[in-house]
C-alpha cells in the first residue's frame, strides 16, 4: 500500500490538523454555547429571539469540527484514543447529551409558544451550560494527566474529577459566555447590544481571574510543565505569552468601555487563541499528557496517508462552505423568526 511517509511528516501533520480542528470547534461552537448560557437572562422575549436568530445559520455547522477532531484522533492516533476515551467517558457522554439537548431545544423553541416556549428556553440554556462545563472538565481531566500502564488506561472512572477540572469547567463556561456576549455585540443592536456589552464587561473580569488561576495552577500539576515555564532561559522566552494575553484583556476592556461593535469579538477570540497556544506549549509533544507522545501514538503511515487524501479533498470544501455561510449571513439580526 502507498505511503507519503518518505515525503511528509505524517504524525506531525495529523497532530496539527486535529489541534486546529479542536481550536476551531472551541471558538465557533463556543459563541453558540455562550449565547445559550446567557439566554434566560436576556431582558425581553424580543432580545431572546434576536439572540437565537444570530446563531441559527451557524450552530449545527460549527460542530463539524468536533467530528473532525474526534474522528481524526480515532483514525490517526488510535492508541491515544484508546487511552483517553476510557479516562474521560463520563464527561464526554455528559457533554454530548448537553449538545443533543441543546439541539432539540433549538428546534422545538421555534415551534413553541407561551409556557412551552419558556420550557425550551431553559432547556436550551441548561444544555449549553452543561456542554460548556463538561468541555472544561474534559480539558482539566486531560491536562492534569492520565494514568497509563503499558498501552492501556490504568486509572479509575472518576480520575478526571478534581478541583482543577472544576476550575477549568468554570473557566470554559465564563469564556464561552464572553464569546457569546461579544458575538451579540457584533450581531445585534439597541437593547440587546447594550445588555450584551454590560454582560461582557462583567464576564471579562471572571475570564481574566480564571486565566490567572489556571496559569498558576498548571505548572504545579506536573514537574515537566513547571520546568518548561520556570527554568532559564525558557522563562524569558515564554514571558511574552502571558504579557500578550494581559494586553488583549486590557484592550478588550477599553473597547467595551468605548462601545466598539466589531473588535471585541475578535479580541475574545484572541484570548482563546493565546490560552490554547499556552496549553499547546505546556503539553508538547504529549498526546496522552506526560505518558505518550503523538509520534508514539500514531497509526501506520499507510493509514495516515490514505486518511490524508480524504481530508485533502473534504477539508477545503468544509472551509469554503463555512466561510460562505458566514459571508451570506453577515450583518445584524432581527427579532423576526428566520428559522
Amino acid at each position: 500500500m502507498f505511503s507519503f511517509a518518505e515525503f511528509l511528516d505524517l504524525p506531525l501533520i495529523w497532530y496539527g490538523l486535529i489541534m486546529t480542528a479542536m481550536f476551531l470547534y472551541v471558538i465557533l461552537d463556543g459563541f453558540d454555547l455562550g449565547v445559550g448560557i446567557l439566554f434566560p437572562f436576556a431582558p425581553s422575549e424580543s432580545c431572546r429571539d434576536r439572540m437565537m436568530n444570530s446563531i441559527a445559520p451557524f450552530w449545527d455547522g460549527n460542530e463539524t469540527w468536533l467530528v473532525l477532531g474526534g474522528g481524526g484522533l480515532f483514525a490517526a492516533f488510535p492508541l491515544a484514543y484508546a487511552i483517553v476515551m476510557p479516562a474521560l467517558y463520563i464527561p464526554v457522554i455528559l457533554m454530548l447529551l448537553g449538545l443533543v439537548f441543546r439541539g432539540v431545544a433549538f428546534e422545538f423553541r421555534f415551534k413553541a409558544a407561551g409556557k412551552s416556549r419558556a420550557i425550551w428556553d431553559y432547556a436550551f440554556h441548561f444544555g449549553s451550560l452543561g456542554a460548556a462545563f463538561m468541555q472544561g472538565m474534559i480539558l482539566g481531566g486531560y491536562v492534569q494527566g492520565i494514568e497509563v500502564d503499558g498501552r492501556s488506561f490504568a486509572g479509575g472512572p472518576l480520575d478526571w474529577l478534581s478541583a482543577f477540572s472544576v476550575m477549568t469547567g468554570l473557566a470554559v463556561v465564563s469564556g464561552s459566555a464572553l464569546l457569546g456576549s461579544t458575538w451579540l455585540i457584533l450581531k445585534t443592536e439597541d437593547t440587546t447590544q447594550d445588555w450584551a456589552r454590560s454582560c461582557a464587561a462583567y464576564l471579562l473580569v471572571f475570564v481574566a481571574l480564571f486565566m490567572a488561576l489556571v496559569s498558576l495552577a498548571l505548572p504545579f500539576l506536573n514537574a515537566v510543565v513547571k520546568n518548561l515555564w520556570f527554568s532559564l532561559p525558557n522563562f524569558f522566552i515564554l514571558l511574552p505569552m502571558p504579557l500578550l494575553s494581559a494586553g488583549i484583556v486590557i484592550l478588550l476592556a477599553r473597547d467595551l468601555k468605548a462601545k466598539r461593535e466589531y473588535r471585541p469579538f475578535f479580541l475574545s477570540l484572541g484570548i482563546f487563541l493565546m490560552n490554547y497556544i499556552g496549553l499547546g506549549i505546556s503539553l508538547w509533544p504529549w498526546l496522552v499528557p506526560f505518558e505518550i507522545t503523538f509520534r508514539q501514538a500514531a497509526a501506520a503511515p499507510e493509514s495516515q496517508s490514505l486518511l490524508l487524501i480524504g481530508t485533502a479533498v473534504m477539508l477545503p470544501l468544509v472551509l469554503a462552505y463555512t466561510g460562505y455561510c458566514y459571508y451570506i449571513f453577515r450583518g445584524k439580526t432581527s427579532h423576526e423568526a428566520t428559522y
